[in-house]
């Protein structure tokens, strides 16, 4: 029982790897990551962080997405924001998979079986267009069914290789996608974009209690670690049948969905989307559900929510120029 009181204290009171407690506060005494947050676990070389600015130089706006559970929509989102911001042919898009034991992008982008290529200025992408280039794990692979199973610091050494030794180029916008919950992979792409630049997080959740629960330990996180909410995304919320055109609640949002836990937590709803079979038909095939299904009320959503988010990018970055 004590031991359980300890770290529940701990877990609440945890300062943020971002404080100057980190690692040296109460709260800190027992957690495995003490000694890492103590020594500054972002990237405390002034050489490494000069070596990250200088590779991401190029990239305009970088966005998150997160989520606290899986199985919410997360990388059909980003997948879907990279072809949403893609479609204006002016834009250049980047797609980062760091979700390594469970790379999804490969298969959702129409790209397994793809291998990287390395070149002088570092690997290249695989693009999907033009102006769409997609990096995961997932190519690295020798086959889709393989398992990754590393343990922490394999992670985290990876996802700076993404960062530092890609050849990124010119980006207007780098989506990342990110595994489920608050943990190692979460930590370090925020500490190694701190180097460079991102605008922000958007989180995914679905409308149930059991959703929404550890959606509100995920801005907790960004609270703590000082990365910016761009708002949150009630995926599957709702189902219109095609035939009947009765709505149901699939994932009743018995406790008041996102939009009453957005309103108490004080953070921006980008909008909701409700269920479409299309989705999981189009990500299976590797297409865009977007030019797939253009009349889906999905699809409007999915629309007025990438230009949400683009204004909040733009704005950011007009306030980031004022400020300099």
């Amino acid at each position: 029982a004590a031991l359980v009181l300890q770290l529940s204290l701990s877990v609440a009171d945890c300062p943020g790897t971002g404080s100057a407690q980190a690692g040296r506060a109460a709260a800190c005494q027992g957690c495995p990551n003490q000694r890492l947050c103590a020594a500054g676990a972002a990237v405390t070389d002034p050489a490494e962080a000069a070596e990250l600015r200088e590779r991401l130089r190029g990239v305009k706006h970088t966005v998150v997405v997160l989520s606290g559970k899986g199985g919410v929509g997360k990388s059909t989102f980003s997948a879907l924001l990279a072809h949403g911001l893609a479609a204006d042919e002016a834009k250049q898009v980047a797609l980062l998979d760091i979700d390594i034991c469970g790379p999804s992008i490969p298969k959702m982008m129409g790209l397994e079986g793809e291998q990287v290529h390395q070149s002088g200025s570092g690997w290249s992408p695989v693009y999907v267009e033009e102006n769409l280039g997609v990096m995961s794990v997932g190519f690295l692979l020798s086959s889709p069914d393989d398992a990754v199973i590393w343990r922490g610091p394999k992670k985290n050494g990876l996802i700076k290789q993404f960062l530092r030794d890609v050849d990124w180029g010119e980006i207007d916008y780098l989506i990342v996608d990110t595994p489920p919950g608050t943990s190692d992979e979460h930590l370090s792409i925020v500490q190694y974009l701190s180097a460079a630049h991102i605008d922000g997080a958007v989180i995914i959740t679905t409308p149930q209690e059991v959703s929404l629960q550890d959606v509100r330990k995920e801005i907790n996180f960004c609270h703590k670690v000082k990365l910016p909410i761009i708002g949150v995304v009630e995926n599957m919320s709702g189902f219109v049948c095609p035939k009947c055109k009765n709505e149901s609640q699939i994932f009743p949002p018995t406790t008041g969905g996102a939009e009453k836990m957005c309103q108490n937590l004080n953070v921006s709803l980008l909008g909701k989307v409700p269920l479409d079979p299309q989705i999981g038909k189009s990500c299976d095939k590797g297409q865009s559900f977007l030019s797939e299904a253009p009349e889906s009320p999905a699809t409007s959503s999915y629309r007025n929510i990438i230009q949400r988010i683009q204004e909040y990018c733009d704005q950011h970055h007009f306030q980031e120029e004022k400020i300099i």
